[in-house]
């Protein structure tokens, strides 16, 4: 039997990003004795119960599936600790405590979403787009007490292409990501893996989590600063505006670079045809929104449905 069989592993992990990688580790027979995911909850328009993409493909697979609402819990502790694991697995998850991340010998592995030091924290796709960064790439690394700040094991690259979402370098990181847990796995697991710290004497940019404060448009910068900030927030969670009070979410949008003397965040309209916003050096042109209380949809679609009160056209 090979050591690849004989590594046994627990992995923890929520959304369909984590579902992804637990999915090719096992394609590589590597020995998952059991997954720690969410617990249940509602959720969709019917607020049905609803289990996290992890925890539907465990159990689909039959593999043991613990969803503690406490993991200081010592029951859930003490189960943990039956499954006599080798090593821990954690991806797109949430804190551990220290009795849970330093409980199997080889301790836990985490991948993070970004070359780390760079885009510590919740959201580091996001801000690489909105950063305008032109490259990104994971980290696979073991934890310690700090966030996302220990040892790194290893680092793969890739470009973000011009044209980049969040939701489009998202999948890309995912398949990257799968790819560097796996061979860091094998690493682990032949003993020829080699760890190294992190370097803190970067100029660090951080990945702060997404609220509603900090996905609203700043109409004050420049027009690629703002396409950047609505790339970096699509899919999830849209960067947002307000027009005549009510709050709009904006998907897709196009920068045109004009010279005027309109102020800052004055929106333009013709009725039929066009949305637009001024910006410091142009115009931003409104492609597809979402209005309060509406459904998403293409904006000659809205002015066809929506009166535009109080707005003039540009000239």
């Amino acid at each position: 039997m090979s050591n690849t069989h004989k590594l046994r592993i627990i992995f923890m992990g929520n959304p369909e990003f984590a579902r992804y990688h637990l999915e090719r580790i096992l394609a590589e027979e590597f020995h998952v004795v059991a997954v720690v995911s969410a617990a249940d909850k509602p959720g969709g328009r019917g607020m049905k119960i609803q289990s996290t993409p992890v925890t539907s493909y465990a159990k689909s697979k039959k593999i043991p599936c613990l969803q503690p609402k406490n993991l200081k819990n010592t029951d859930f502790q003490r189960k943990l600790q039956s499954y006599k694991a080798d090593i821990q697995v954690v991806i797109a998850f949430r804190m551990l405590p220290e009795a849970v991340w330093n409980m199997p010998p080889l301790g836990t592995i985490n991948l993070h979403a970004s070359l780390l030091p760079q885009y510590r924290g919740a959201a580091p796709i996001n801000w690489a787009i909105i950063n305008g960064e032109r490259k990104s790439g994971v980290t696979t690394f073991r934890l310690k007490h700090e966030i996302d700040t220990g040892g790194i094991l290893l680092q793969k690259e890739c470009l973000i292409d011009s044209n980049e979402t969040a939701g489009s370098l998202h999948d890309k990181l995912m398949i990257l990501g799968a790819n560097t847990m796996i061979e860091t796995l094998h690493k682990i697991s032949d003993q020829s893996i080699e760890e190294k710290p992190q370097d803190e004497n970067k100029d660090l940019k951080n990945a702060p989590k997404l609220f509603t404060h900090n996905t609203q448009i700043n109409w004050d910068m420049h027009g690629k600063k703002i396409l950047n900030f609505i790339k970096g927030l699509h899919p999830h969670p849209i960067a947002h505006t307000l027009l005549n009070g009510k709050k709009i979410q904006v998907y897709r949008a196009r920068f045109s670079s004009q010279n005027h003397n309109q102020s800052s965040g004055i929106f333009f309209s013709d009725q039929k045809k066009y949305l637009a916003v001024s910006v410091p050096n142009g115009f931003i042109y409104l492609d597809e929104i979402k209005l309060q209380g509406k459904r998403k949809m293409k904006v000659s679609d809205f002015l066809n449905g929506y009166s535009v009160y109080g707005l003039e056209p540009i000239k």
